[in-house]
């Protein structure tokens, strides 16, 4: 048996273990029926090993949900059902399949209170994207099963979806750049598309390369004065959205933060860079304008 040419990013296959529906598909020491469970934690750090010290490839929200395959000293190894990403999160951060969850965090950052007073000390900062289940309301607070009070203007259903998925974007500009984070505490460029996105009702992956093969149409002209809000511009491991007006929005390690400029600049100081010239420009043929 010959292994499947395979994305290690989102294949649950190491040498000494795999997913069981991987079985006959690619090479590993055992294959192992996975356990469900979901991120308790505001946000958990998804790593490429167990370890405080690995990189940071992605991180799961609060509510995700998330397959295990394997545990080892406080890491937990499994794929997150959202994106498919595979990687280690630390084991405190997951607990068991809760109740259906109803809402989910519309604002960039919100607090979570023990209690109905803005003036108790705040017991977690939830953002944008994740998922609670409300039981109850009282006045302007929204109320989780285990009496967690959150402002309700900062929840909305999970059926409701934002309109223009730019606008999601540019709220986030000042952010600092954060490689492989996806909060508005800190994010790298493919997360500011995909959290940007998923916001909007559309799923799209982790990362750039994987979004630059994703759905859309390529765009063949670079009069980037033309290109309409929403457009994804892409380099080699670099992603921006164009906002419409010749200008773009990006995170990016030059301003170490989200930010927008002009994208004829960015193009000019990229191109100098090891990243280089722009690879391809793509349209979401699922993006209304």
């Amino acid at each position: 048996m010959a292994d499947l040419k395979t994305d290690p990013r989102l294949t649950p296959a190491r040498p000494d273990l795999a997913a069981k529906f991987l079985e006959g598909k690619v090479k590993a020491g055992r294959f192992v029926e996975g356990a469900d469970c979901e991120v308790i934690a505001a946000s958990a750090p998804v790593r490429h090993e167990p370890s405080h010290q690995s990189s940071l490839d992605t991180e799961a929200l609060k509510g995700e949900r998330v397959t295990i395959y394997d545990r080892a000293e406080g890491w937990a190894w499994g794929q997150l059902q959202n994106d498919g990403y595979v990687g280690w999160l630390p084991e405190n951060a997951l607990g068991p399949i809760a109740e259906k969850h109803t809402h989910k965090v519309i604002a960039l950052r919100t607090l979570a209170f023990p209690g109905p007073s803005i003036k108790l000390p705040p017991v977690d900062v939830l953002s944008l994207g994740c998922r609670v289940t409300i039981a109850r309301h009282d006045g302007p607070f929204a109320i989780t099963p285990d009496n967690i009070f959150i402002h309700a203007m900062h929840l909305v259903p999970l059926n409701v979806m934002e309109g223009d998925f730019v606008s999601v974007a540019e709220r986030f500009v000042g952010t600092p750049y954060l490689w492989g984070g996806k909060t508005s505490l800190g994010l790298d460029c493919s997360g500011l598309v995909q959290v940007s996105l998923e916001a909007a009702g559309f799923p799209i992956p982790r990362e750039s390369d994987l979004q630059e093969k994703s759905e859309g149409t390529a765009i063949q002209s670079r009069d980037f004065g033309s290109l309409k809000r929403g457009d994804l511009i892409f380099w080699k491991g670099h992603v921006a959205i164009a906002r419409g007006d010749g200008t773009m929005v990006h995170a990016n390690a030059t301003h170490m933060c989200v930010a927008c400029e002009p994208i004829e600049t960015a193009v000019a100081r990229i191109r100098k860079s090891e990243t280089g010239d722009v690879s391809s420009i793509k349209r979401l043929n699922f993006v209304s304008r």
